[in-house]
Parts: C-alpha cells; structure tokens; sequence
C-alpha cells in the first residue's frame, strides 16, 4: 500500500517500523574469533613405536573403558552413568542453558497482553454554603457511575543494534558450554570410578600378598620353633620370626582400612549408600591397553573441557556487543485497542471502541560513565575467558605429557621389578635352603623374607599405578568425546532426563559422544 494512501494515523507507526526493519541487521561489537594457542607438532614423552592414531581408529568402539575388558567395570559405570549426582547436575545445568536460549529468544517477537475492566462508582452530590467553604448535601443521594473496558495492547523493541541477537548467541554458546561441562563431568566421573576401582583391585592383590606372606611366615615360625627346640636354633630366632609374622598380620589388617574407603568412594560414584554397598575381592590382573594417539592438535576437538572454554570465550565476546548497543537509542512500537463504555450492553459495539498507536524513541544522553564501564567490565571478561581457554588448551597438553611420561616410565619399571621379584624369590629359596642345612643364621633368613616381600609388594603397587596412569592418559586425551557430538546452536542435541524429585535414579543422560581412538593392541 502506498505510503501516501494510508490513514493519517498509521503514518508514523508505518515509517517507524520502515525504519526499524531497515536498521535491524546492524549488529554493533566485534565478531567471534576462536583464540589462537601455541599447538606443538608432536607430545615429548610418546615413547617410539607407540601408534599415532589414524583417521580408522576413530571409528566407534563403544565406551573407552570397555578396553579394559572387566565385566565388573562396565556394570558400575553403567551404575555411574544413570545415578550419579555431579552428572546429574550438570544435566540440570545444561537444561538450564537451553531455557536460557529460548528465555533469548523471545525478545525477537512482540509482547501481547489482554485487559479486562469493569467498575461501579458513587460520586457525592455538593452543595455550595455562603463563603468559600462547601459541604455535602445533607440527604443527597449522588450519582452512580459505571464503567467497562476490555482490550489488547501490544509493544515491539526492533533489534536495531543487534542486542537481542547478541545475546541469543551469547546464551547458545553458554548453552553449547553447558553441554561440554555435562561431557567433561560424565568423563571425570568414569575417570575416577574406573581408577578407584582399580585401586580397589591393587589392594586386593595386595591383600592376597599379604595373606600368602602370612602363611609363609607361620611356617618360618613353626620351622624356627622345631629347629629351638631340637638345640639347633637359638630364642632369639623364634622372637624375630614371631615379630615377623605378627608384623605381616598387622600389615594385612591396615590394608582393610584402604580398601574400605575405596569401596565406600566407588559407592557414591554410582549414587548408593555406602552401608549397603560392597564388591568382592578380585586381586588386579589386567594389563593396561596400548592407547593410540592423536596429534597433538586433536586435543582440541577432543577435551570437553577445552571446548567449554573455548564456547565461554565465545559468550563473552558477544557480551562486548550487548553492552556496546547501550549507546545506541532504543525504539519502542506500541499499539493498544478495545471497546469501553458505561454501559454493558453497549461494551462491544463500534461508538465504544477506542485505539492508540505509535513509536517511542529513549535514548540515554548522561549516566556518568555507566555504560563505558559496563563496556569495559564486557571486554575484561573476555580477556579472562580467553585466558582461561589458553589455559585450559595449555593444561590438557600437561595432562597427556604426564600419563604418557607415566606410562613409559611405569612400564620400564616394572620389567625390572618383576627381574628383583625374581631375584628376590631365588634367594630366599637359596637362604632357606641353607638354614634348614644349619649353614646360615635365622637373620639371613629374616633378611631375605623382607626383601621378597618388598620387591612383591612394589611389583604390585606398579602394576595398579600402571592401571590408574592407563584411565589418567585416557581422560587427558578426551575419551570417548569428540566436539563434533557436542549440542549444536540449532538445539538439535536431546536435553538429558532430569532426576526425579523423590531422589529415586534417572536413566543416563544423553551426552556428547564421539568415536574413542582406542584399541586393545
């Protein structure tokens, strides 16, 4: 319709809103660069001959831990991954952010309201008294007046600054943020189920060291007491393999003590009671897989803790604009309309109709320094979320230096551990031997059980590190996450199954996934 052929009323309200779509692409505030980092071309401790992962081993093998081929592991992260509690709340965060972004969103389109009024007043008659002074009519009955109203009104802010689109980005990114923490939290949470579980197994192993330890030094006590009590051996003999033994048997009852907190640790992982949950004992005989490895460039895809740093830093920047368009006035369309009379009857007919329509412009000319600072606070918090990021990328190649350095280290060690098991177990054979002939004093004997013992002991302490060194490197290296899994902007992603109020367990929340580059080699 022509401009000219419109009612004289809508003119403005029609040149506003002209105006309004004309201006509503200028978005004010920087554009969104991922920040840049120092990326090396290769990680230092990756010992030679370990495999760097190819684009086939990142075909999906299921959940990583399922590498370690425990059936007793798989059915406790099952546990895990439907009743723990930081993941649940990360799932209810992650809700929360995508509330947020349809909460954003709204801002796109007018607000429409409907009001309803009627009322009933008596007005009093007055009468006029000599002077200047007046009172009310004695008797007088007044007047009745009513009066009825019904109507819509409607307001529309245009985004001409591009505030409104800001901060819908800017809650995208949160929400893409959230789910990578959800991601991060389920991951850390297995990390640590998987890693307590397999302290749990060392100090089973242990335990059963301890128990065949205990047995082997009742017999040097029995062997010790008949060799007294023929005159061959003296008392102190029997007093030192009595110390012995007791000694073992008070070691193997503190081992309990680690054991049970380790229990009771893997009970509030999976979200049970401690008091009435228990595992039986299975001593450690896994050996831990070899890990393929990506280039170190990867990691970035693959840490949900790096992407959620990276998408805060996003969010921050698109503060900066939301802030910025502070200075920029705003413009308000409003339209209000409805029928009004005295008269109930006569409410809804066109004499009583009314209509109001028309722009507003606000525009803040002083507020001493309001919206510089708020400017400035935006842009310092990009600044520390850019940090954090840089950070974060600077810590997750910390995180894969250590378990890889860990892991090679830890697997030289016990080559040479098990060589002084042996060693040890020989002379302790050769020594005992040569007690029994008589040829050597109980004391050489004693000396050569402590070493066996320790040298089994230690053997056994490496082989669960190995194992907690083994998840650790896992962990660092991202899992089974990928960043191309992680919730989309479009909000294509499943929100997970909230927790029930009654505290009974959820099913496992959907979370970011991605091929795990692991393999049992």
């Amino acid at each position: 319709m022509p401009y000219a052929s419109l009612p004289r009323a809508l003119r403005p309200l029609s040149a506003a809103v002209a105006t309004a779509v004309l201006l509503a692409g200028c978005a004010v505030g920087p554009d969104y660069h991922r920040p840049d980092t120092s990326i090396p071309a290769a990680y230092k401790e990756a010992p030679a001959g370990w495999k760097v992962a190819q684009p086939a081993d990142r075909t999906d093998r299921g959940p990583w831990w399922a590498v370690y081929n425990d059936p007793q592991l798989d059915a406790l992260i099952g546990k895990l991954n439907a009743s723990n509690q930081t993941i649940a709340q990360s799932a209810a965060a992650y809700r929360q952010a995508r509330a947020l972004v349809t909460e954003a969103r709204a801002a796109y389109f007018p607000t429409v309201g409907l009001t309803a009024s009627g009322s009933r007043a008596r007005t009093p008659r007055t009468s006029v008294s000599s002077g200047s002074s007046s009172s009310f009519g004695s008797g007088s009955s007044g007047s009745i007046n009513n009066s009825y109203s019904v109507g819509l009104d409607a307001s529309w802010e245009p985004d001409l600054w591009g505030k409104v689109s800001r901060t819908v980005s800017a809650q995208r990114a949160g929400e893409a943020a959230a789910a990578a923490d959800l991601a991060n939290a389920r991951l850390s949470q297995q990390a640590l189920l998987a890693q307590t579980y397999f302290q749990l197994r060392t100090s089973d192993a242990l335990q059963k060291l301890l128990d065949d330890t205990v047995k082997s030094y009742q017999q040097s006590l029995t062997l010790t007491q008949n060799q007294y009590a023929q005159g061959v051996a003296a008392r102190a003999d029997v007093i030192q393999a009595q110390t012995q033994l007791q000694s073992a048997q008070a070691a193997s009852i503190d081992n309990g003590v680690a054991r049970a907190q380790y229990e009771h640790a893997i009970a509030t992982l999976i979200g049970e009671p401690a008091s009435t949950f228990s595992l039986p004992p299975n001593p450690l005989a896994a050996e831990p897989p070899i890990t393929p490895v990506d280039v170190p460039s990867a990691i970035l895809e693959r840490r949900p803790d790096i992407a959620a740093a990276e998408r805060r830093a996003a969010a921050a920047n698109e503060q900066i604009g939301v802030a910025i368009s502070a200075f920029f006035p705003t413009l308000t369309l409003s339209a209000t309309g409805g029928f009004q009379s005295s008269v109930w009857s006569q409410l809804f007919t066109l004499p009583a109709r009314f209509w109001t329509v028309g722009p507003q412009l606000a525009a803040t000319l002083f507020d001493a320094g309001l919206r510089a600072a708020q400017t400035d606070a935006a842009r310092a918090t990009y600044d520390q979320d850019v940090a954090a990021y840089r950070l974060a990328v600077l810590t997750a190649f910390q995180d894969v230096e250590d378990n890889l350095a860990s892991q090679r280290i830890l697997a030289q060690e016990i080559d040479v551990q098990r060589q002084a098991v042996d060693s040890a177990e020989h002379s302790l054979a050769i020594v005992t031997n040569q007690y029994k002939a008589g040829t050597v004093a109980y004391l050489n004997v004693l000396t050569a059980q402590t070493t066996a013992f320790t040298a089994q002991q230690k053997l056994s302490t490496i082989a669960g590190q190995r194992m907690v060194s083994s998840v650790g490197l896992v962990k660092a290296l991202g899992g089974g996450w990928n960043v191309s899994e992680m919730a989309r902007e479009n909000g294509d992603m499943a929100a997970p199954a909230p927790v029930p109020a009654s505290g009974a367990a959820a099913p496992a929340a959907t979370a970011p996934s991605a091929a795990a580059p692991l393999a049992q080699q």
